[in-house]
Protein backbone atom coordinates (compact mmCIF):
# COMPACT_ATOMS: atom_id res chain seq x y z
CA UNK A 1 0.00 0.00 0.00
CA UNK A 2 1.01 3.62 -0.43
CA UNK A 3 1.31 4.63 3.20
CA UNK A 4 0.17 8.14 4.12
CA UNK A 5 2.60 9.46 6.73
CA UNK A 6 0.74 12.06 8.82
CA UNK A 7 2.42 15.28 9.89
CA UNK A 8 2.84 15.73 13.64
CA UNK A 9 2.15 19.25 15.02
CA UNK A 10 5.31 20.85 16.33
CA UNK A 11 7.57 18.16 14.84
CA UNK A 12 9.48 18.12 11.58
CA UNK A 13 9.43 14.32 11.20
CA UNK A 14 7.42 11.37 12.47
CA UNK A 15 8.65 8.85 15.06
CA UNK A 16 6.42 5.98 16.16
CA UNK A 17 6.36 2.42 17.50
CA UNK A 18 4.05 -0.37 16.42
CA UNK A 19 3.38 -4.01 17.17
CA UNK A 20 3.48 -7.00 14.84
CA UNK A 21 1.04 -7.93 13.40
CA UNK A 22 -0.25 -4.39 12.84
CA UNK A 23 -1.97 -2.40 10.08
CA UNK A 24 1.36 -0.57 9.70
CA UNK A 25 3.28 -3.82 9.14
CA UNK A 26 2.58 -4.61 5.51
CA UNK A 27 4.14 -4.22 2.08
CA UNK A 28 4.04 -0.45 1.53
CA UNK A 29 5.87 2.54 0.10
CA UNK A 30 5.78 6.31 0.64
CA UNK A 31 7.62 9.48 -0.46
CA UNK A 32 9.39 9.81 2.90
CA UNK A 33 12.75 8.32 3.87
CA UNK A 34 12.45 5.78 6.67
CA UNK A 35 14.84 4.59 9.38
CA UNK A 36 13.52 1.26 10.66
CA UNK A 37 14.57 -0.70 13.75
CA UNK A 38 13.44 -4.20 14.71
CA UNK A 39 13.37 -4.43 18.51
CA UNK A 40 12.52 -8.12 18.79
CA UNK A 41 12.09 -11.28 16.76
CA UNK A 42 13.40 -12.84 13.58
CA UNK A 43 12.03 -13.10 10.07
CA UNK A 44 12.45 -11.99 6.48
CA UNK A 45 12.49 -8.50 5.01
CA UNK A 46 11.50 -7.41 1.53
CA UNK A 47 13.10 -4.08 0.57
CA UNK A 48 12.85 -3.02 -3.04
CA UNK A 49 13.94 -6.00 -5.13
CA UNK A 50 15.84 -7.71 -2.30
CA UNK A 51 14.80 -10.34 0.23
CA UNK A 52 16.85 -11.27 3.29
CA UNK A 53 16.85 -12.25 6.94
CA UNK A 54 16.51 -9.98 9.95
CA UNK A 55 16.86 -10.45 13.68
CA UNK A 56 16.65 -8.28 16.79
CA UNK A 57 18.59 -5.05 16.27
CA UNK A 58 18.14 -4.90 12.49
CA UNK A 59 18.55 -1.23 11.50
CA UNK A 60 17.87 -0.04 7.96
CA UNK A 61 17.50 3.19 6.00
CA UNK A 62 14.95 2.96 3.19
CA UNK A 63 14.74 5.55 0.42
CA UNK A 64 11.74 7.33 -1.00
CA UNK A 65 9.07 5.19 -2.67
CA UNK A 66 11.04 1.99 -2.04
CA UNK A 67 8.52 -0.78 -1.16
CA UNK A 68 9.33 -2.58 2.08
CA UNK A 69 7.99 -5.10 4.56
CA UNK A 70 9.37 -6.99 7.58
CA UNK A 71 7.64 -10.36 8.07
CA UNK A 72 8.25 -11.94 11.48
CA UNK A 73 8.29 -15.61 12.39
CA UNK A 74 5.27 -16.02 14.65
CA UNK A 75 3.53 -18.81 16.50
CA UNK A 76 -0.27 -19.13 16.39
CA UNK A 77 -1.85 -16.06 17.96
CA UNK A 78 1.54 -14.53 18.82
CA UNK A 79 1.97 -10.75 18.90
CA UNK A 80 5.32 -8.97 19.25
CA UNK A 81 4.56 -5.82 21.21
CA UNK A 82 6.49 -2.74 20.10
CA UNK A 83 8.44 -4.69 17.48
CA UNK A 84 9.15 -1.73 15.21
CA UNK A 85 10.61 1.74 15.80
CA UNK A 86 10.08 3.91 12.73
CA UNK A 87 11.38 7.39 11.91
CA UNK A 88 10.04 8.96 8.71
CA UNK A 89 11.06 12.29 7.19
CA UNK A 90 10.43 13.98 3.87
CA UNK A 91 13.11 14.89 1.36
CA UNK A 92 11.63 18.41 1.09
CA UNK A 93 12.39 18.91 4.78
CA UNK A 94 15.99 17.83 4.20
CA UNK A 95 16.38 20.21 1.26
CA UNK A 96 14.99 23.14 3.25
CA UNK A 97 17.39 22.31 6.08
CA UNK A 98 20.31 22.29 3.65
CA UNK A 99 19.38 25.77 2.44
CA UNK A 100 20.01 27.25 5.88
CA UNK A 101 22.50 24.65 7.13
CA UNK A 102 24.90 24.02 4.22
CA UNK A 103 26.94 21.60 6.36
CA UNK A 104 24.14 19.08 5.80
CA UNK A 105 25.16 18.78 2.14
CA UNK A 106 27.76 16.27 3.37
CA UNK A 107 24.88 13.84 3.88
CA UNK A 108 23.97 13.78 0.18
CA UNK A 109 25.80 10.46 -0.52
CA UNK A 110 23.78 8.81 2.25
CA UNK A 111 20.45 9.80 0.70
CA UNK A 112 21.62 8.69 -2.73
CA UNK A 113 22.65 5.25 -1.40
CA UNK A 114 19.29 4.90 0.36
CA UNK A 115 17.63 4.57 -3.06
CA UNK A 116 18.23 0.83 -2.81
CA UNK A 117 18.10 0.55 1.00
CA UNK A 118 20.98 0.32 3.48
CA UNK A 119 21.40 -2.12 6.37
CA UNK A 120 23.68 -1.04 9.23
CA UNK A 121 25.73 -3.53 11.21
CA UNK A 122 27.96 -3.81 14.27
CA UNK A 123 28.70 -0.73 16.36
CA UNK A 124 26.93 1.56 13.90
CA UNK A 125 23.71 -0.42 14.26
CA UNK A 126 23.94 -0.39 18.07
CA UNK A 127 24.70 3.33 18.27
CA UNK A 128 22.12 4.16 15.61
CA UNK A 129 19.41 2.20 17.41
CA UNK A 130 20.16 4.08 20.64
CA UNK A 131 19.90 7.46 18.89
CA UNK A 132 16.70 6.39 17.15
CA UNK A 133 15.13 5.47 20.50
CA UNK A 134 16.21 8.83 21.98
CA UNK A 135 14.43 10.72 19.20
CA UNK A 136 11.16 9.36 20.55
CA UNK A 137 11.85 10.28 24.17
CA UNK A 138 13.02 13.86 23.65
CA UNK A 139 11.67 17.10 22.23
CA UNK A 140 12.82 20.51 21.04
CA UNK A 141 16.50 21.13 20.36
CA UNK A 142 17.53 17.89 22.06
CA UNK A 143 15.33 15.92 19.68
CA UNK A 144 17.01 17.62 16.72
CA UNK A 145 20.38 16.79 18.24
CA UNK A 146 19.54 13.08 18.24
CA UNK A 147 18.14 13.25 14.69
CA UNK A 148 21.31 14.76 13.27
CA UNK A 149 23.52 12.50 15.37
CA UNK A 150 21.69 9.53 13.84
CA UNK A 151 22.20 10.93 10.34
CA UNK A 152 25.91 11.49 11.06
CA UNK A 153 26.32 7.93 12.37
CA UNK A 154 24.72 6.44 9.25
CA UNK A 155 26.69 8.67 6.89
CA UNK A 156 29.99 7.88 8.63
CA UNK A 157 29.48 4.13 8.98
CA UNK A 158 32.62 2.14 8.06
CA UNK A 159 32.36 -0.04 4.96
CA UNK A 160 32.15 -3.21 7.07
CA UNK A 161 29.23 -1.78 9.07
CA UNK A 162 26.93 -0.86 6.19
CA UNK A 163 25.53 -2.99 3.40
CA UNK A 164 23.59 -1.87 0.34
CA UNK A 165 20.47 -4.01 0.30
CA UNK A 166 19.37 -3.82 -3.31
CA UNK A 167 19.70 -1.98 -6.58
CA UNK A 168 18.37 1.50 -7.24
CA UNK A 169 14.61 1.17 -7.08
CA UNK A 170 12.55 2.60 -9.93
CA UNK A 171 9.10 2.97 -8.41
CA UNK A 172 6.33 1.93 -10.80
CA UNK A 173 3.01 3.72 -10.94
CA UNK A 174 1.10 1.95 -8.19
CA UNK A 175 -2.51 1.68 -7.15
CA UNK A 176 -4.29 0.34 -4.04
CA UNK A 177 -5.64 -2.72 -5.88
CA UNK A 178 -2.16 -3.79 -6.98
CA UNK A 179 -0.82 -3.29 -3.46
CA UNK A 180 -3.56 -5.55 -2.10
CA UNK A 181 -2.73 -8.19 -4.69
CA UNK A 182 0.96 -8.13 -3.77
CA UNK A 183 0.31 -8.11 0.00
CA UNK A 184 -2.05 -11.09 -0.28
CA UNK A 185 0.42 -12.97 -2.48
CA UNK A 186 3.30 -12.39 -0.04
CA UNK A 187 1.16 -13.58 2.86
CA UNK A 188 0.28 -16.73 0.90
CA UNK A 189 3.94 -17.47 0.11
CA UNK A 190 5.14 -16.94 3.68
CA UNK A 191 2.35 -19.11 5.08
CA UNK A 192 3.34 -21.98 2.77
CA UNK A 193 7.15 -21.69 2.65
CA UNK A 194 7.61 -25.26 3.83
CA UNK A 195 4.77 -26.60 1.69
CA UNK A 196 3.42 -26.20 -1.81
CA UNK A 197 3.30 -22.76 -3.41
CA UNK A 198 1.62 -22.40 -6.79
CA UNK A 199 1.31 -19.41 -9.09
CA UNK A 200 -2.14 -20.67 -10.06
CA UNK A 201 -3.29 -20.54 -6.44
CA UNK A 202 -1.94 -17.02 -5.89
CA UNK A 203 -3.64 -15.84 -9.09
CA UNK A 204 -6.90 -17.54 -8.14
CA UNK A 205 -6.85 -15.86 -4.72
CA UNK A 206 -6.43 -12.52 -6.46
CA UNK A 207 -9.30 -13.29 -8.85
CA UNK A 208 -7.02 -12.97 -11.86
CA UNK A 209 -5.66 -15.10 -14.68
CA UNK A 210 -2.12 -16.38 -14.19
CA UNK A 211 -0.73 -14.14 -16.93
CA UNK A 212 -2.46 -11.01 -15.63
CA UNK A 213 -1.36 -11.75 -12.06
CA UNK A 214 2.25 -12.37 -13.16
CA UNK A 215 2.41 -9.09 -15.07
CA UNK A 216 0.95 -7.06 -12.21
CA UNK A 217 3.17 -8.71 -9.59
CA UNK A 218 6.35 -8.16 -11.64
CA UNK A 219 5.44 -4.55 -12.42
CA UNK A 220 4.83 -3.76 -8.75
CA UNK A 221 7.74 -5.63 -7.11
CA UNK A 222 10.42 -5.74 -9.80
CA UNK A 223 10.57 -9.51 -9.34
CA UNK A 224 8.65 -12.42 -10.80
CA UNK A 225 6.45 -14.44 -8.48
CA UNK A 226 8.83 -17.38 -8.93
CA UNK A 227 11.80 -15.19 -7.93
CA UNK A 228 10.06 -14.14 -4.72
CA UNK A 229 9.17 -17.73 -3.79
CA UNK A 230 12.77 -18.83 -4.43
CA UNK A 231 14.31 -15.96 -2.45
CA UNK A 232 11.97 -16.45 0.52
CA UNK A 233 12.57 -20.22 0.57
CA UNK A 234 16.35 -19.74 0.49
CA UNK A 235 16.16 -17.07 3.20
CA UNK A 236 14.24 -19.53 5.36
CA UNK A 237 16.86 -22.19 4.61
CA UNK A 238 19.60 -19.79 5.72
CA UNK A 239 17.79 -19.28 9.01
CA UNK A 240 17.49 -23.03 9.58
CA UNK A 241 21.17 -23.53 8.76
CA UNK A 242 22.18 -20.85 11.25
CA UNK A 243 19.84 -21.81 14.06
CA UNK A 244 19.45 -25.60 13.89
CA UNK A 245 21.56 -28.72 13.46
CA UNK A 246 19.27 -30.28 10.85
CA UNK A 247 21.14 -31.96 7.98
CA UNK A 248 21.41 -29.88 4.83
CA UNK A 249 19.36 -32.44 2.91
CA UNK A 250 16.53 -32.17 5.45
CA UNK A 251 16.56 -28.39 5.24
CA UNK A 252 16.50 -28.52 1.44
CA UNK A 253 13.44 -30.78 1.56
CA UNK A 254 11.79 -28.56 4.20
CA UNK A 255 11.94 -25.52 1.93
CA UNK A 256 10.63 -27.31 -1.13
CA UNK A 257 13.76 -28.61 -2.89
CA UNK A 258 13.52 -32.29 -3.81
CA UNK A 259 16.92 -32.22 -5.52
CA UNK A 260 19.84 -31.51 -3.15
CA UNK A 261 22.24 -30.54 -5.95
CA UNK A 262 19.76 -27.96 -7.22
CA UNK A 263 19.31 -26.59 -3.69
CA UNK A 264 23.08 -26.27 -3.20
CA UNK A 265 23.42 -24.48 -6.54
CA UNK A 266 20.53 -22.10 -5.88
CA UNK A 267 21.69 -21.38 -2.33
CA UNK A 268 25.22 -20.55 -3.46
CA UNK A 269 23.92 -18.24 -6.18
CA UNK A 270 21.72 -16.40 -3.66
CA UNK A 271 24.01 -16.26 -0.62
CA UNK A 272 27.48 -16.54 -2.16
CA UNK A 273 28.35 -19.63 -0.16
CA UNK A 274 27.54 -23.31 0.04
CA UNK A 275 25.00 -24.25 2.73
CA UNK A 276 27.70 -25.96 4.81
CA UNK A 277 30.05 -22.98 4.70
CA UNK A 278 27.16 -20.65 5.46
CA UNK A 279 26.36 -22.66 8.59
CA UNK A 280 29.98 -22.59 9.78
CA UNK A 281 30.25 -18.83 9.19
CA UNK A 282 26.96 -18.18 11.00
CA UNK A 283 28.05 -20.20 14.03
CA UNK A 284 31.45 -18.47 14.09
CA UNK A 285 29.79 -15.06 13.92
CA UNK A 286 27.35 -15.97 16.68
CA UNK A 287 30.18 -17.25 18.90
CA UNK A 288 32.12 -14.04 18.33
CA UNK A 289 29.10 -11.92 19.18
CA UNK A 290 28.52 -13.91 22.39
CA UNK A 291 32.12 -13.54 23.54
CA UNK A 292 32.13 -9.78 22.90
Amino acid sequence: MREVVPAEPGRSARWHVHDYPSPFARWNHHPEYEVHLIRAGTGRYIIGDSIGLFSTGHLALVGTEVPHDWISDLGPGQVITGRDVVFQFHGDWLRRCEQVLPELADLAPLWAAAAGGIEFLGRTALAGAAELERIGSTSGARRLQHIFTLFDLMAGAPEDERRLIGGIWQAPAGDPETAEVVSAALAYVVDHLTGTVRLSTAAQRAGMSESAFSRRFKRATGMTFTDVVRKLRLAHAAKLLAQTSQPVASIAAAVGYANLSNFNRQFRAEHGSTPTRYRVAARTERAGASSS
